[in-house]
């Protein structure tokens, strides 16, 4: 109370602390729910009271030292939505609850199996592109008819880039290779390990020197001569004079039926 007394009369201030203490005996009488002014009429607070909010029942009443100034209802009768609800929300709280997981689950496996789906296609096509093309792939095979290739002629195919020389050699030919001295050759090997079949012989048409491209049926062994620095080769295909260092190069290859040569 001292704050009171600093700004009112100790008598006033006395006064308004006795009606503090004397709220509670306010009366307030509970009638039915009538008409704002019927309630009005038969509410009586104390007027010594303070501002106070009494709830009465159906009804809030606001009274002051003046008297009942504002009654309403307490209860209001709200609109049904139930027309509005889905089915679910009527049935039990965990079947609801229950049937709304299992929807979701089945929506997030669909998502997650199209989301993998769609990063395979993606990784796919990202290694396609990294891939050889087509007409390279073509390139990288090829097929020969042996049957065209008279005997004793020599015929050069291109083959990823590089060509290729396919011999029908003579009986005479495969007689004078198999029968050289395979120590006096610079890079040994014998004629029956170059060639699978005794009258074929496939080599790559390139120098072992220095990449040049050989003349066939030409130089002083009767099998291929390099111009560019002079370097002979047999019908077998090894180096017999000149500065190459090796025989020239074998590609693998196999012989198909019909006798045909398929190089892979």
């Amino acid at each position: 109370m001292a704050s009171l007394r600093t700004f009112v009369s100790p008598s006033i201030a006395a006064a308004l602390a006795a009606a503090r203490t004397s709220t509670l005996n306010a009366i307030v009488y509970r009638t039915p729910r009538q008409s704002t002014s019927s309630l009005g009429s038969k509410c009586r607070v104390s007027a010594n009271v303070f501002p106070t909010r009494i709830t009465s029942g159906a009804t809030h009443i606001t009274s002051s030292v003046f008297g009942a100034t504002q009654l309403r209802f307490a209860h209001i009768e709200a609109p049904s939505f139930d027309a509005y609800k889905r089915d679910d929300a009527k049935k039990d709280v965990k079947e609801a609850d229950y049937s709304r997981r299992a929807f979701t689950y089945l929506m997030g496996a669909g998502g997650a199996v199209a989301s993998i789906h769609m990063a395979k296609s993606m990784v796919q096509d990202f290694l396609d592109t990294m891939s050889a093309s087509a007409d390279v792939l073509a390139l990288a095979k090829m097929e020969v008819d042996l049957s065209a290739i008279p005997e004793g002629k020599n015929v050069t195919f291109k083959w990823r880039g590089k060509p290729v020389f396919v011999r029908h050699r003579t009986k005479a030919e495969i007689d004078r290779e198999r029968a050289v001295d395979i120590s006096s050759l610079r890079h040994k090997e014998a004629d029956e390990q170059r060639a699978q079949k005794p009258e074929w012989l496939v080599v790559l048409g390139i120098c072992t020197h220095l990449g040049c491209v050989p003349i066939a049926n030409a130089g002083d062994f009767g099998g291929y001569f390099c111009p560019c620095h002079g370097s002979h080769y047999d019908a077998s295909g090894r180096i017999r004079k000149g500065p190459a260092p090796e025989n020239l190069e074998i590609p693998e290859h196999e012989y198909v039926p019909h006798y045909d040569m398929f190089i892979p």
